[in-house]
């Protein structure tokens, strides 16, 4: 209990302590199912191309309310927002994907998730405005633990798909989903206030029509593209987002259908990977509270990518090489992501985060929704071509790392504090 991260998590206050303390909540149901969706997609008749295909209608629909996300923040509040939009993009999706039946259903299901991209902007204003920026790395971290410590349940899913085989345990999950997560949006909400830049964009934005705030941010655009230090960012988070996506979508398909890992067992690699991640966080992220953020990710990038080479080399039956990659991805993952998330912090103007926040996340979509109908068809033809893909993003990363941390130190942040 003494450890600094545990102290750290037991001094969060305010909005910090609200969104951080209610994450399980969500993580819980979403570590139950997540494993399974491709494979659950798959046995209902679904084949690798329509569920990329899906996966990039889904990340379409994705742009639009990026783009509307700041205007929605900035006139209704960073709390409000996010209680509306957490429950039309999760509860929402929730009940279609615990009743769906063929492609159409997961598409509608893909379009009402879509605007979890609205409350990923309301959601993190509410959890940065008013927090400490000393505290930004505990706070992502705990963000990340918190999700991590209860993947540890996804073997319940695998003894759920024993008991009552894959398509109707999915179905509970995707119940069991809908009332914890919903119940998550409402404790959220009960437990904060709304921020100090919220109450003042709120009085600002008022009597203006919604798309009247829209329209204002082509000086924040101009602002985002002249900023050599916030596009090299940015190009980090597009790599992540695209690699993140092939993970996500097919590597249970891999390992089911190439590597002949039988369904059940999917929980076990997720919970291995689960506990590294979680020893990460403890163990290693506090070092990096007082230091440069360029150099560990730099790293990160590189242990991700072996993942991956090692990951396309595996012969059919080979699970404990398996599980050494996904280890090794486990490594990884929490120093390339936490550390993007407090440079993403720190190099946004705090007057217009909402907004240029908004025009980022816009920015990696439009150039992240190709990807899942791409990767769709690779995986098609081989189901090893998307990680491919993905050694090859992941080099690409590690390079804009570089490039970032040489932009920063020419340029500076927006408060000049040093990633």
């Amino acid at each position: 209990m003494n450890h600094s991260s545990i102290a750290t998590l037991r001094s969060f206050r305010g909005n910090a302590r609200g969104c951080v303390y209610t994450e399980a909540l969500w993580g819980i149901p979403y570590n139950l199912y997540a494993p399974y969706v491709s494979v659950y997609m798959l046995a209902l008749g679904l084949t690798d191309a329509q569920i990329g295909l899906i996966t990039s209608i889904g990340l379409g629909f994705q742009v639009f309310w990026a783009l509307m996300s700041g205007a929605i923040t900035d006139k209704v509040g960073r709390r409000r927002t996010t209680l509306i939009t957490d429950l039309v993009s999760w509860s929402v999706p929730c009940l279609i994907w615990a009743f769906s039946q063929n492609f159409w259903w997961f598409l509608v299901a893909a379009i009402f998730n879509a605007v979890w991209r609205v409350s990923q902007n309301s959601w993190t204003c509410l959890l940065v405005e008013d927090t400490d920026p000393a505290l930004l790395v505990e706070v992502y971290s705990w963000i990340y633990i918190a999700n991590v410590i209860v993947a540890f349940i996804a073997p319940f899913s695998g003894l759920l798909i024993e008991w009552f085989t894959l398509v109707p345990a999915m179905r509970m999950l995707f119940l069991f989903s809908f009332v914890m997560m919903t119940i998550k949006f409402y404790a959220t909400n009960a437990m904060t206030t709304e921020t100090q830049r919220g109450v003042i964009r709120m009085q600002e934005t008022r009597g203006q029509p919604l798309f009247s705030i829209l329209g204002g941010s082509a000086g924040v655009l101009r602002e985002v593209v002249h900023s050599p230090v916030i596009l090299a960012t940015t190009g980090v988070m597009i790599i992540l987002s695209i690699s993140r996506m092939i993970q996500g979508t097919f590597w249970s398909i891999l390992a089911t259908e190439k590597l002949g890992v039988p369904d059940q067992w999917l929980a076990i690699f997720f919970s291995a990977r689960s506990l590294v991640m979680l020893l990460m966080f403890f163990l290693v992220m506090p070092r990096f509270r007082n230091v440069g953020v360029h150099k560990p990710m730099f790293f990160g990038f590189i242990g991700l990518l072996f993942s991956q080479l090692l990951l396309i080399t595996l012969p059919p039956g080979s699970y404990w090489l398996l599980l050494v990659s996904t280890l090794m991805e486990a490594c990884s993952l929490p120093v390339a992501s936490a550390l993007l998330d407090k440079l993403v912090v720190l190099v946004v103007d705090p007057k217009e985060r909402a907004r240029i926040m908004a025009i980022v996340y816009v920015i990696v979509i439009v150039f992240t929704s190709p990807f899942g109908w791409i990767a769709g068809q690779m995986s098609q033809v081989n189901r090893t071509l998307p990680f491919v893909l993905s050694i090859v993003l992941y080099a690409i990363g590690g390079l804009l790392i570089l490039v970032e941390g040489r932009l920063e130190r020419v340029h500076g942040t927006p408060d000049q504090a040093v990633a």
